[in-house]
Formats: C-alpha cells, structure tokens, sequence
C-alpha cells in the first residue's frame, strides 16, 4: 500500500538523473565547441595582427563594397 509513493519517487529520481546526465553531454559539447572557437578566433586576431595596414591603395585599387 505504501508502495507507490516510494515507486512514484524512485520514478522521479530516475528521470532526474538522466535528465542531469544529458544536460552534462550538452554542456560538454558545448565547451569543446567553445574552446574550438576560441582557438580559431585567436588565429585569426594573430593573423590579422601580422598583416600590415596598407594605407597607400588609392580607390581605384579598392574594391566596392558589394565585392
């Protein structure tokens, strides 16, 4: 008789731990995806930083915006 609280709880306590384990995979893949950015973000600031500026094109050498 007092059975089904304890069955209805252990249900709950169930679904809980696998809802707990799929938000720990999404957050998992979500922070390599972050650090994979991250890395690609960095390469390209250190390869911006090593191209100079060229102030010497004049506007005929510039190509219009929708290029």
């Amino acid at each position: 008789m007092h059975d089904e609280p304890l069955e209805r709880v252990q249900s709950k306590i169930a679904y809980l731990e696998q809802a707990v384990a799929e938000i720990s995979d999404v957050v998992f893949r979500q922070h390599r995806e972050i650090q994979s950015l991250e890395a690609q973000l960095k390469a390209i600031k250190e390869r911006l930083a090593g191209t100079p500026f060229d102030e010497s094109r004049t506007a005929e050498q510039e190509r219009p915006p929708h290029y």
